[in-house]
């Protein structure tokens, strides 16, 4: 509750918190923009590929001209979270492979890491995690992307004395859409290839949003960091609007579609017809809650908390995230506080990768978003050796796999992959 007033008595010491931001996207370009109007922190360094993307991306959020000289345009991810004058790293790349290796550099470093790559974080989240604490630093989720949003919301609800029964996001979903490509993508964000071009959007990126991808990583994050389940055949996306988040968001047992308690789930913003859900929930985050007791459930009727038929299921929820307008969050707790705003401790699930057609022996599969493969929440009891999505990127098919098949580890060539055996260990060690 008081994380401005930490940060403002920084500055007034002389010593702001100094992040160093890898990946100058959509993400980290939302979180420069709000770095000029809080006291307390500062963008010491930005690391990317194309470092002039990097300046311009300053430039394009309203940094004047002092505070973009001021800072240092990198390259390499791993000399950013080396560097003296950073004290948080945010890794914002979305790449798995390139997020496991900066977030051990900030280990090796000592910095604290605000991970944004959740990619990275479920695929091998619980090994990160430990490498941190081993190193003495924080390892974080994202305030601002919603894992992070719902796990404070669970968190809350765990901290007041209620039981979770559901706790997830809303999304725009039809079972078609596990089939979109790059190049279909753009009519269901109501956009032409050309505008979507002229504003530097990335259609396999915003495919990874429609196909079902994006939120099976992200429930999966959240089961992960919450120790929530996942759905056993996957995540449903059921249709439903906040007024029924408690009614459809409980145990089958009492009337609602879930399998049990305690599970993460994505709501659709659209009926299985195409109709709007009403007063859907498709940018924003939810949690459903259990009164433990019959007092608490009167409780919930006296104070007007909208519940199911029961009185006894309720919801809370947030109608917008706001993306990397929120990243401060995290990277003032990681440094003031040295508590994360969410963090992985054990696998609950995996995102296994689903083909979207036949595929050949020989193909090389393209990964999140792309043209070959989906990625499915899967419990671990029922992935088996399920190829991971953050695996499936750059990777040749051994075999003929038919449309709809979940890939194996086998099915691939790996060889002798580090990040592979990263991954087998972060299940070897949640199993």
């Amino acid at each position: 509750m008081n994380l401005s007033y930490l940060a403002a008595e920084a500055a007034s010491r002389g010593a702001p918190v100094r992040a160093g931001l890898i990946g100058a996207g959509k993400f980290g370009s939302m979180f420069l923009s709000q770095v000029p109007t809080i006291a307390g922190l500062e963008v010491t360094a930005i690391a990317d590929l194309d470092p002039g993307r990097a300046r311009n991306a300053c430039r394009a959020v309203g940094w004047d001209a002092a505070r973009i000289d001021a800072c240092a345009y990198l390259e390499d991810g791993s000399a950013l979270a080396a560097r003296d004058d950073v004290d948080v790293v945010i890794e914002a790349t979305g790449h798995p492979r390139a997020g496991i290796a900066h977030a051990r550099a900030a280990f090796a470093a000592g910095k604290q890491i605000v991970m944004v790559n959740v990619e990275a974080d479920v695929l091998a989240g619980p090994v990160l995690a430990q490498e941190a604490e081993a190193a003495g630093v924080v390892y974080s989720m994202a305030y601002g992307d919603q894992p992070a949003l719902v796990s404070e919301m669970v968190d809350w609800a765990r901290a007041a004395g209620f039981h979770v029964a559901a706790a997830g996001k809303g999304t725009k979903y039809l079972p078609t859409y596990h089939q979109v490509t790059p190049d279909n993508v753009w009519p269901h964000y109501g956009l032409t290839p050309e505008e979507a071009a002229k504003a530097g959007m990335n259609p396999q990126m915003f495919n990874s949003f429609l196909d079902g991808t994006k939120s099976a990583i992200e429930m999966v994050a959240i089961a992960n960091a919450c120790g929530l389940t996942v759905p056993s055949e996957g995540l449903a996306f059921p249709p439903c609007g906040v007024d029924d988040l408690a009614h459809v968001l409980r145990p089958r047992a009492a009337g609602g579609q879930l399998e049990g308690r305690g599970m993460v789930e994505t709501v659709s913003s659209l009926e299985r017809d195409g109709r709007p859900v009403f007063r859907d929930l498709r940018w924003g985050v939810y949690v459903v809650i259990e009164a433990p007791n019959d007092y608490a459930a009167a409780c919930f009727r006296q104070y007007g908390l909208p519940t199911d038929d029961t009185g006894r299921f309720a919801a809370m929820y947030k109608p917008f995230h706001l993306i990397g307008l929120e990243l401060s969050i995290s990277v003032l707790s990681a440094a003031l506080r040295g508590e994360p705003t969410g963090r992985t401790r054990a696998m609950r699930g995996t995102v296994a990768s689903v083909a979207k057609r036949a595929l050949k022996a020989g193909e090389v599969l393209d990964g999140e978003g792309g043209y070959t493969v989906w990625g499915k929440a899967l419990p671990l009891d029922r992935a088996g050796e399920a190829l991971p999505i953050g695996l499936a990127h750059g990777v040749t098919l051994r075999r003929d796999i038919p449309a709809g098949a979940v890939l194996t580890l086998d099915d691939v060539k790996l060889g002798a992959d580090p990040v592979a055996e990263l991954y087998r260990t972060a299940l070897a060690t949640s199993r």
